[in-house]
């Protein structure tokens, strides 16, 4: 993994994108198309942004969605369906975008999205890591070994205060306690990872995903592991690593 230290949260954003649509099209430069995985969440704002701005032939994209609350309709300001419609792909005239229905029995949605991306391996995807080291909603600690794309999984205090702590609830209780998530290993089945951490309240995951052992109590370490792996940082998320 290699990672990449910004002055700001907008520079880091820039920078991710570009490295992002590099990796993009050269998957359809050898391809055809490329596949990609899209994440949300406040730290991917600057990003996708510029991700959109981009010189992409988004025709020849299809994206997969990373994670989903269960129960929590479109119209929600914290459905993550919304949030991918606002701010990406009502931007780029994508070939296609899987999304997660977490509205579906989630056993069946999840088969339907296992069947589908299956049939695609993902080229680049784009992620962030939580407060608590979580990669996508995998909280510690989390599942290293299942080979199933898509899960439901249970989400932790810190987790949830963290949606909380971000806007999106009115309290800690509004969030709801289950999701569907893309799991760690199909994550890290991606060609290349893109992983965008700013603010000084990630610097703590940041230093043990980089730092620490790779742990299922930190499920960001894992990436540590991935040889195309970029993760992208300001100041403030980096502030506790020594290598600085």
């Amino acid at each position: 993994m290699r990672i990449s230290i910004h002055d700001t949260k907008e520079a880091l954003g820039i920078a991710a994108a570009r490295k992002g649509a590099q990796l993009i099209n050269e998957a359809i430069r050898n391809n055809g198309e490329a596949f990609i995985v899209v994440a949300t969440g406040s730290s991917q704002f600057e990003m996708l942004s510029a991700l959109t701005s981009a010189r992409i032939s988004w025709s020849r994209v299809t994206a997969f969605h990373l994670d989903e609350y269960i129960g929590l309709p479109e119209s929600h300001n914290a459905s993550f369906r919304r949030y991918l419609k606002e701010r990406f792909a009502n931007h780029v005239p994508l070939k296609e975008f899987h999304y997660i229905n977490g509205e579906a029995d989630p056993q069946t949605e999840c088969s339907r999205l296992n069947a589908l991306i299956r049939k695609h391996p993902v080229d680049v995807a784009f992620i962030g890591i939580g407060e608590n080291g979580h990669l996508a909603f995998n909280d510690p600690p989390a599942d290293l070994e299942t080979e199933e794309p898509y899960l439901v999984v249970e989400l932790d205090d810190a987790c949830r205060m963290q949606q909380h702590g971000e806007g999106w609830f009115p309290s800690v209780e509004a969030v709801p306690a289950t999701a569907i998530s893309m799991s760690v290993r199909q994550i890290m089945k991606s060609g290349s990872i893109i992983c965008t951490v700013p603010d000084e309240r990630k610097a703590m995951a940041v230093k043990n995903a980089v730092e620490g052992q790779v742990s299922p109590e930190v499920p960001a370490s894992v990436l540590t592991g991935h040889k195309q792996a970029w993760m992208f940082l300001d100041k403030e998320s980096s502030c506790l690593l020594r290598r600085i």
